[in-house]
């Protein structure tokens, strides 16, 4: 039982401790016949000219939540500050937004992809009917491809207002990745402890090849950035307490480890009498041991925090794979293929963690994540190109798939048929640009 943050007297008997948040941890395991999977997508909304569209917009980020609610009356509102800010559903799924006015779909659990592609399939047509007849154009790329990140407004959000001071202190393309980024990740399930950190290891261990894989931000403001994935390079540069993957962890998971993890990194908001207040550096395992403010922690807390640390894996009741770029809907679907494959099959895990330990002899995370950002599937690592080393990875995520959900398995062949020529959504885009470089061919070239 969480403290009371009117009740400083009653926490001292009640309050949550460092020993209570790792039993939680371990409370969350899943029988493997119940295991489900989960899919989160972000996308953006521009204009044709690649200019941002915002909140307050006539047929703006709120007015899209609005026409969602009204198509779809299962949605409950989310309201904070009289601003409509989210989506809700009883099963679980939500309807966010990002800072930069991102939309995101974080979807139910499901027992099959195909089931996953239907609810991101249902979502992403009703978004596109929103925009016909109008000046929205959703576009499914990792990085916003033509506005400046200064042209981008922010989303009324009382932690974003935090944020957006707090983390430019901590580095230098803080608020790119706020405003301009989008992404997909998947949700897997695991059995114990020791599921969990074999699933964690190989995640994690994999970061450089899945960047790659799915690199699909090549363009800053309609120019090539260098990098195949500045996405994937914005991170390294948004905040070191928070963001990449620390070492030990990679290698040695525990709940014990994770949680001491997430107690030393700093909080930087608080929710206080449903007003969100600035804490600075202030640390969870602070706020644990001196309260803050005379309020004490409570489970609400922790799970916020929880949702303000970005590492490349991120372990709450499910695994959180985070390393793709914002892909069009068949890739992002093969996304969640290929790791249903690696993780739901025993003989597919144990296969890729050979890789992984393969891939790990050559330089250290550091480089080879900065080959994936820079090169992507082009780059070169232990002498071997980066596309040899994921082909060999898609082929043992497509035996995995067979093996453990076998009707989806076809569902993966979008990304087998791109890995097998050595080229990723990146090099698709630039070679669009090339041939044509004015923002509407570009949206043409990432439409949703």
């Amino acid at each position: 039982m969480s403290a009371s943050p009117t009740s400083p007297a009653a926490s001292d008997a009640t309050r949550l401790t460092r020993d209570r948040l790792v039993e939680i941890f371990s409370t969350y395991g899943r029988p493997r016949d119940t295991w489900l999977i989960g899919g989160e997508f972000e996308r953006a909304v521009v204009r044709g000219d690649g200019s941002p569209v915002r909140y307050g917009d006539p047929d703006g980020i709120r007015w899209i939540l609005e026409q969602l609610q009204v198509r779809q009356p299962d949605w409950s509102p989310v309201i904070e500050e009289g601003h409509l800010i989210a989506l809700l559903r009883p099963d679980g799924s939500s309807i966010t937004l990002e800072p930069g006015g991102q939309v995101e779909l974080s979807g139910a659990p499901h027992e099959t992809l195909t089931a996953l592609g239907d609810e991101m399939r249902e979502n992403r047509d009703l978004l596109l009917e929103l925009a016909k007849g109008r000046d929205l154009h959703w576009v499914a790329c990792g990085v916003t491809p033509v506005a400046s990140v200064d042209a981008v407004s922010w989303m009324p959000k009382g932690r974003y207002a935090i944020m957006r001071d707090y983390l430019p202190k901590k580095g230098d393309l803080a608020l790119n990745m706020m405003k301009t980024t989008t992404s997909v990740q998947c949700n897997y399930d695991f059995l114990d402890e020791a599921d969990c950190a074999q699933k964690v290891r190989l995640c994690a261990g994999l970061s450089s090849l899945i960047t790659a894989m799915f690199s699909n931000s090549p363009l800053v403001e309609n120019q090539p950035s260098g990098f195949k994935s500045y996405r994937g390079h914005i991170w390294t540069r948004t905040d070191p307490d928070r963001c990449g993957f620390p070492p030990g962890l990679r290698d040695a998971y525990s709940h014990a480890r994770w949680v001491d993890y997430l107690l030393d990194v700093p909080m930087m908001f608080h929710k206080v009498r449903g007003q969100w207040v600035p804490v600075g550096d202030l640390t969870f395992r602070q706020f644990l041991d001196r309260g803050f403010d005379g309020t004490w922690p409570t489970l609400d807390d922790w799970d916020r925090h929880m949702t303000a640390v970005f590492p490349e894996v991120r372990i709450k009741r499910t695994i959180e794979v985070r390393g793709a770029d914002c892909v069009g809907h068949e890739l992002a679907l093969a996304f969640c293929a290929l790791f249903t494959g690696l993780l739901y099959c025993n003989a597919a895990t144990d296969e890729a963690l050979q890789l992984v330990a393969e891939l790990e002899g050559h330089g250290t995370h550091g480089s080879r994540f900065d080959v994936a950002c820079r090169d992507g599937l082009e780059g070169t690592i232990g002498g071997r190109s980066v596309a040899d080393w994921a082909r060999d990875l898609a082929d043992i995520g497509h035996r995995g798939l067979k093996r453990c959900l076998p009707p989806d398995a076809p569902l993966l062949e979008p990304l087998l048929s791109l890995v097998e020529d050595g080229v990723s959504p990146a090099d698709l885009l630039l070679a669009a640009w090339e041939r044509d470089p004015s923002p509407a061919a570009v949206l043409r070239a990432v439409a949703y």
